[in-house]
């Protein structure tokens, strides 16, 4: 019997509809060669590990539907992996990067290839280290452009601009964690902020380490700003210019035009910055926020420079910057951010929750374990540990918790993540901080297991135990509300990791 035509005519359509989604695809490819390099910051020479002999490395560019394939060549003295900070890892959960959680270490002189597809996601990710703290130099932006066929929803910028505030140590930064995990007392602070790798010219030696940006009048520009530090928020402004905030963590927001942008550790905010102003040179700067009542002030200062095309050199114009505890400018900030219902990746939140999980997260003790009986440099001579209700992640040594879940292997983790804290106590409450009932806790890898395609909402509950070292951990909402849908995974339940220092 012959087919109608009009059931010919739409299996044309379709078939027309996926060979164009295929075509819109590419395979983007990059070599990331990992080793020791000997750089000159703050008046000194110091070795970093960094990929590709660049601070920051490569930036990666992609459009969403595109499959990226990164092959790491680990010509460190480290193990290392590399972590697609952000990205849904859509049946390819072997790609995520973090060491003895999805794969184990490359070790030096190996290579590992990661692959993994760029979906349902547009705007600014970033990648890094995800083994000790060599991620303070081992890092990068990720840029997802529209597919082809599709726009941003906001007008086309002139030039689209990576900027990454990070955080520099005149120090081996695995040697800097080394000597806070075996004390068990907070790491040394960094020595300066930086942009784009470059402390700025506040700081001594650093005049020709200071990132500068040209910009031509009338002409807008997509700042895509990642926070690469690994212990503090920022403020960022850039003297008498306005930015509009059009996207957070690769997704879309609605606009919000705003002088001072907050971000936190991990997290990129996409803004346009329109060059409007009287032509010359002016100040882009970032320094820390701190929400804990009572903290001291860090007062470093990491600068780059907007320089207009054609203007004589100059002294830039400085911003005034928030104050370092200035909590009443961030709430304003993330409180205006919310989700472009038109973006095409908007998901409502849903209505019905499979499972709920209540989740302290804090600043805990663990017993000494210091060599020759010497005593430990956290309070009570114990070791500072972070704690998700109450217990302390240990990494796994032996194989990492996807390969021991696909395989079976008994002894690498156990199942028993609480779902709520084992003890309800005033979570906030600044008399607890030293109460030793309160503060013990142990070292485990302990995972929630879920069902697949179920709807975990999480309630995150900050606490005020050791809250004079809380801001290690970027706890900085008293509650925030989240929900998690585990509908696209390699694995068949999720394993929810409880936190470590």
């Amino acid at each position: 019997m012959a087919a109608r035509p009009h059931l010919l005519f739409l299996a044309f359509a379709f078939a027309l509809l996926a060979s164009s989604s295929f075509a819109s695809a590419a395979i983007v490819e990059h070599s990331f060669h990992v080793k020791n390099l000997t750089v000159n910051r703050l008046c000194r020479n110091q070795v970093i590990t960094a990929v590709n002999g660049s601070l920051p490395g490569p930036t990666l560019r992609v459009k969403e539907g595109d499959t990226l394939v990164v092959h790491v060549f680990n010509k460190s003295p480290y193990n290392l992996t590399i972590h697609w900070h952000g990205i849904l890892q859509l049946f390819s959960g072997w790609a995520d990067g973090p060491e003895y959680v999805t794969q184990c270490p490359i070790r030096p002189g190996q290579s590992y290839t990661y692959r993994f597809n760029v979906t349902k996601q547009e705007g600014t990710l970033w990648w890094h280290a995800h083994a000790q703290w060599l991620r303070a130099t081992v890092y990068g932006a990720l840029m997802i452009r529209p597919r082809s066929g599709r726009s941003y929803p906001f007008p086309k910028p002139h030039r689209e601009v990576p900027i990454l505030l990070g955080e520099w140590w005149n120090a081996n930064v695995v040697d800097v964690e080394t000597q806070a995990a075996a004390v068990g007392a907070a790491p040394n602070d960094s020595d300066a902020f930086t942009i784009n790798g470059r402390p700025g010219d506040l700081f001594p030696c650093s005049s020709k380490h200071t990132y500068r940006l040209k910009v031509v009048h009338g002409k807008t520009y997509l700042l895509r700003l990642i926070n690469a530090a690994l212990n503090n928020q920022f403020f960022f402004k850039i003297a008498n210019h306005k930015m509009t905030v059009v996207g957070v963590d690769a997704s879309y927001t609605n606009p919000y035009i705003t002088d001072v942008v907050v971000v936190a550790p991990g997290q990129t905010v996409d803004v346009l910055l329109t060059a409007d102003q009287t032509p010359g040179r002016y100040y882009m700067a970032a320094n820390p926020y701190i929400s804990l009542a009572g903290a001291p002030a860090i007062n470093r200062t990491t600068t780059g420079i907007i320089v207009y095309n054609g203007t004589t050199a100059s002294r830039p114009i400085m911003p005034v910057l928030p104050a370092f505890n200035d909590t009443p400018t961030a709430y304003k900030f993330f409180s205006n951010l919310t989700g472009l219902v038109t973006s095409p990746f908007w998901t409502g939140v849903p209505r019905q929750i499979d499972e709920h999980m209540f989740v302290t997260v804090g600043a805990n003790l663990v017993a000494c374990d210091a060599p020759g009986n010497a005593s430990c440099q956290g309070p009570f001579g114990l070791k500072l540990a972070a704690s998700m209700n109450n217990a302390s992640f240990q990494l796994p040594t032996k194989l990492s918790m996807l390969e021991a879940f696909f395989r079976n292997v008994d002894g690498i983790y156990t199942t028993d993540f609480p779902d709520t804290p084992p003890l309800q106590f005033d979570y906030t409450n600044a008399s607890n901080s030293f109460n030793q009932a309160l503060l013990i806790t142990t070292k485990s890898t302990k995972v929630k297991k879920v069902k697949f395609n179920a709807t975990v909402e999480v309630v995150l509950q900050n606490t005020a135990l050791i809250g004079w070292k809380v801001t290690l951990f970027t706890c900085t909402a008293s509650i925030s509300m989240s929900w998690l849908k585990v509908s696209a995974t390699t694995i068949p339940q999720l394993m929810l990791k409880n936190s470590t220092l």
